[in-house]
């Protein structure tokens, strides 16, 4: 059923054998615990030792430490695990989703901005690099996923954009630097494609609309360069395709469908059987809502491994979803013949990257391998270069650039924010004491001032209304309803504006939308430059702007390359618009 002498495994008879082996004599218990990957929780050794005796797992993936700390975890859970244990983490932006000290390179939209696979080359070169050196072996990466929808938030920047043609280059580029490292193993998510709903499955379902011929031309090419390139994995995600299955299977009821990890029309007949996929596949996370809405648990898990996931992500509680899958087995609903062709999967992949090969002390590398590749100014260099060569100007439609302090020596820097994330107060108390960051206003600020300008960063009526409340005094009511300043007073106070978007998800807080200055009303009276350094899609919450640059994020290497291009011109701006940052609307482009 499974061909490891093929792509992408090529074990020799040896290897196979090892597999083979190896299964024949797992008990139940073992070779129920190879399906599940699990979050670590905790990196004492008395749990993590647990996790590998009691539950058998086949994989893990941490919670975001420094590399030392990876590093030692990575040791301990080899040191018990009788069959060496996938370890993965999420470099989707370089070697920071393998560790907190890893290095950034890009987000999926800002590489595809410099429209350079071999940008996404170096992505995958720096995420292989450090994934090996802290003893991880495997990468839930790239996302290959295409944006048809500017809402879809979830994967809106972590994506290649909108275009499928340079999502399966920069897709298959990515997979080829992380290639580069010997003992890695490539995941490409989330099949069969997310990009096209505004919903986040993590909240609620995620639909795929596209036909079966539309989807074979689209995501259907994006698969099928990463699968001919070699690759090793797919992440199967908890979306729907109801286009699809009525083409297929005509007549069936919308109370009928299901989401592609739960169904083996979508899993097994078009991964498998259309696309020749050969590889391991492992579900997404299992307490998104858009898996867990759908059936109960104690069907939901063993109803994944019969639709075509190899492996489970994450328990709920380790006892119950352990005991569930051994019933499931024990009892037949997993047949036989399934769970031996997940196992051979599962275990030929960890042949393929060369886990059987070592004694369990080899299975991670020495700190001094970590420090060496942590610590490589080549690595920065990368993120500087496409620090400089995304920057997209969208809109230029005004004649304000170049900017100089001989022409707009005041600069007033209005910062625009989205909604708060439910856990801000709490990620703001878990920062350690006098270690505020700054803002991406201050930032710009700082540099716009070391080239010679006067800027300065706007306070919102709202804000100082907010401070003397704090400070005790009694809010005027009337300030919003009428406190407006003349416009030549507004006007004489700078001469030009930068709109400064710091929108994560969601849309621009726009604050008071009554004498204030968050929303860019005033593009007639003042000069005003619109940058987005996150969300790429303000445009639609503020077509009025008539310059608008998309920065991607606020590092201070793409600040300082933003400001730079500033004062040169628009010629300074290398970047192609990835995703379409119009969104499809006409006022957006006036």
């Amino acid at each position: 059923m499974v061909d490891l002498k093929a792509k992408p495994y090529f074990l020799d008879d040896e290897d196979i054998a090892w597999v083979e082996k190896t299964i024949a004599s797992m008990s139940d218990e073992e070779k129920v615990g190879q399906l599940f990957f699990q979050l670590t929780s905790s990196q004492e050794e008395g749990y993590l030792k647990e996790l590998m005796e009691k539950y058998h797992l086949g994989g893990c993936r941490y919670n975001n430490l420094s590399g030392e700390k990876v590093l030692e975890q990575n040791r301990i859970l080899q040191k018990y695990a009788k069959i060496p244990v996938f370890i993965a983490c999420n470099p989707e932006a370089g070697g920071n989703g393998v560790c907190q000290d890893g290095t950034f390179v890009g987000s999926g939209i800002k590489v595809a901005a410099t429209d350079r696979p071999a940008y996404a080359q170096d992505m995958g070169r720096v995420s292989g690099a450090q994934i090996a050196a802290t003893g991880c072996n495997m990468a839930f990466a790239p996302i290959v996923d295409i944006v048809y929808n500017p809402n879809c938030d979830e994967v809106l920047t972590r994506a290649f954009g909108c275009d499928h043609n340079r999502v399966a280059a920069m897709g298959k580029a990515y997979m080829e630097g992380l290639h580069e490292t010997a003992g890695v193993a490539c995941t490409a998510k989330h099949f069969p494609g997310n990009g096209q709903d505004f919903r986040d499955a993590h909240l609620s379902h995620n639909i795929n609309e596209f036909h079966a011929e539309h989807w074979m031309q689209t995501y259907g090419h994006v698969y099928k360069t990463m699968i001919d390139g070699g690759l090793e994995a797919i992440m199967g995600g908890h979306i729907f395709m109801p286009n699809y299955m009525r083409d297929i299977k005509p007549g069936i009821k919308d109370s009928e469908l299901l989401p592609a990890t739960l169904c083996p029309e979508i899993m097994t007949d078009l991964l498998r059987n259309k696309l020749g996929f050969n590889g391991m596949v492992v579900s997404d996370a299992s307490h998104m809502v858009g898996m867990t809405d759908q059936m109960k648990r104690k069907d939901m898990l063993p109803a994944a491994i019969n639709a075509g996931c190899d492996m489970f992500l994450f328990f709920n509680d380790p006892d119950e979803d352990f005991n569930t899958m051994m019933d499931a087995y024990q009892s037949g609903i997993i047949s036989e013949a399934r769970m031996i062709e997940a196992l051979t999967r599962i275990l030929g992949l960890k042949a393929h990257i060369g886990l059987n090969k070592k004694a369990s002390e080899e299975l991670c590398p020495s700190a001094e391998m970590l420090g060496e590749k942590l610590h490589n100014s080549e690595y920065q260099d990368y993120s500087r270069q496409i620090s400089r060569d995304c920057l997209t100007l969208v809109k230029n439609l005004e004649p304000i650039l170049p900017i100089s302090p001989e022409k707009t020596k005041r600069i007033m820097i209005v910062s625009i924010k989205g909604p708060e994330h439910p856990m801000a107060a709490l990620f703001a108390a878990a920062m350690p004491k006098g270690k505020t960051p700054e803002t991406p206003a201050q930032k710009l600020c700082k540099r716009l001032c070391a080239k010679g300008f006067d800027a300065f960063i706007y306070e919102s009526p709202l804000d100082a209304m907010k401070a003397r409340i704090a400070a005790g005094e009694k809010p005027d009511m009337n300030m919003y309803f009428a406190g407006k300043n003349a416009i030549a007073d507004f006007v004489s106070g700078q001469d030009l504006i930068i709109s400064l978007f710091d929108v994560n998800g969601g849309h621009p807080s726009f604050g008071l939308s009554k004498g204030g200055g968050e929303i860019p009303w005033y593009v007639y009276e003042l000069p005003v430059i619109g940058i987005s350094v996150n969300k790429p899609t303000v445009l639609q919450d503020c077509p009025m702007l008539k310059t608008f640059i998309n920065a991607y994020d606020s590092k201070d290497e793409t600040l300082d390359a933003l400001v730079d291009a500033l004062v040169a011109g628009p010629e300074a701006f290398k970047g192609i618009d990835p995703i379409d940052s119009f969104c499809g609307m006409w006022d957006t482009r006036l």
